[in-house]
């Protein structure tokens, strides 16, 4: 027995869950912790999909400057839940492997502290420079006023989203996945019957148009961070939060993935900025609004690449920590196949009948068009997508981030960039979309093979 399993085996034998984690047949495991993970965050998805369905009443042009809004707003849910959440679970996960007794229950508290700073600074730059932003990202107009009323309740909000992410993530690197679930689809649930009664007004309450669907979001994150902390504070949580100074080596458990991680959402929704952008500059709003849309589905693949990735990192962190890294790298393999079939159903039910999604938001013919084609030409390749986002998660667990992280530079770079020197030069929107077909290919080929081929025990990651 490696030293990290005989230290991990006192808190393995008074954990049921870390026991499984560490001992339990994988597809089973992958499916039991995955399952409420995913319908949370298909409800978290869905929140905004609804609200855009029902901003999308207020015209075109609300419906085009929330759609430049989404990127900025989808970045700081990835980065708050996805990258320092995927650390924090990580840095949670690995000191439990290893039967840390003595970083764990710090770690909630340096996680709360790492997340709120960041929160601050983001919603102070954000609320400044709102307008030039929306402006540069291709909003004008109207659609630019709709824009900076909408995103400013959001990112004055910022901190309670990143509260909330940072306390959730704690909960999951303890393996339990179905409290945060639990919270997050009860408060999508209230927030449904909620958004249109502030957008239009009802009863006594105001109709705030399109700040009205802003507002519903900010009470869900309080909502969600009063719950969450409560679940934290308690005794069931196997990473307490409790007060204390701050330190730091715990903080550096969690930073030393979670920051490096961060680079992975911004790649991610710097590629849709962008190329929503390019789009708007190269064909009008409409064409915009209708690229936005189809892209849009993509939000609806991260619930699938986080419901798996997300018990990924745990599990993979667990097991990286107890220095079983052969059963980590299965469990990440697995996993990313599970994302890629899963993904490819909703990839091709896209491409076969796009306008069941896009007329959801919208009857413009430009509209249609646009995110028609889009949507058959990159649809029946959305498997790699779910890949690659899956397994980026399974690396944050073993804190191996570089190949991920240059997937995600190679698919901006080719799509992004190349597509902008392809417009310039005369290409169709058609060619446009076939080289961001190839992009989300190799996006998820070089992850699969980053992981495969790579050793996880090369290099022990630090805990302490």
């Amino acid at each position: 027995m490696t030293t990290n399993a005989a230290n991990a085996a006192p808190l393995r034998a008074a954990n049921p869950r870390l026991r499984s984690m560490l001992e339990a047949p994988i597809v089973p495991t992958l499916a039991r912790m995955s399952w409420s993970n995913m319908l949370m965050m298909l409800a978290q998805s869905s929140t905004g999909l609804i609200e855009t369905w029902f901003l999308a009443k207020l015209g075109t042009d609300v419906l085009a400057g929330v759609a430049v809004v989404v990127p900025v707003l989808m970045l700081m849910q990835n980065m708050s839940q996805g990258a320092m959440g995927g650390g924090i679970s990580s840095a949670v996960a690995r000191a439990l492997g290893a039967g840390d007794s003595r970083l764990v229950p710090q770690l909630a508290r340096h996680a709360l502290a790492i997340n709120l700073f960041i929160s601050v600074c983001f919603s102070l730059l954000l609320c400044v420079g709102a307008r030039p932003l929306f402006s540069m990202l291709g909003a004008h107009g109207a659609a630019l006023d709709a824009a900076c009323t909408y995103g400013r309740v959001l990112f004055a909000a910022l901190p309670l989203m990143w509260a909330m992410n940072a306390l959730a993530s704690v909960i999951r690197g303890t393996g339990n996945m179905s409290m945060p679930g639990m919270v997050i689809c009860v408060g999508a649930l209230l927030m449904i019957p909620l958004s249109p009664c502030l957008i239009f007004g009802l009863g006594p309450l105001p109709k705030l148009g399109v700040a009205g669907g802003a507002w519903a979001l900010v009470l869900y994150y309080a909502v969600g961070t009063l719950v969450l902390g409560w679940y934290c504070v308690s005794n069931r949580c196997a990473a307490r939060l409790s007060p204390g100074p701050l330190h730091w080596a715990p903080a550096r458990s969690i930073l030393v993935v979670g920051a490096l991680a961060c680079l992975n959402p911004v790649l991610t929704n710097a590629l849709i900025a962008l190329t929503t952008a390019q789009v708007g500059y190269h064909a009008g709003t409409a064409a915009l609004a209708g690229y936005a849309t189809a892209a849009r589905l993509e939000y609806l693949l991260i619930p699938i690449a986080f419901g798996l990735g997300a018990p990924m990192v745990a599990l993979v962190g667990a097991n990286i920590g107890a220095g079983q890294f052969e059963r980590a790298r299965g469990i990440a393999i697995t996993g990313g196949c599970m994302a890629f079939a899963l993904a490819e159903v909703i990839g091709l039910a896209a491409a076969i009948w796009p306008e069941a999604w896009l007329r959801l938001f919208g009857a413009d013919a430009q509209l249609l068009e646009t995110g028609s084609l889009y949507l058959r030409i990159v649809g029946p390749l959305y498997g790699f997508f779910a890949l690659g986002f899956s397994l980026y998660f399974a690396s944050q667990g073993a804190g191996r981030l570089k190949w991920p992280l240059l997937a995600g530079a190679i698919r901006l770079t080719l799509f992004a960039g190349g597509g902008a020197l392809a417009l310039a030069i005369g290409a169709s929107l058609t060619q446009y979309f076939a080289l961001g077909a190839v992009a989300m290919i190799l996006y998820g080929s070089c992850v699969l093979w980053s992981i495969a081929r790579g050793d996880w025990a090369a290099r022990r990651q630090p805990h302490k």
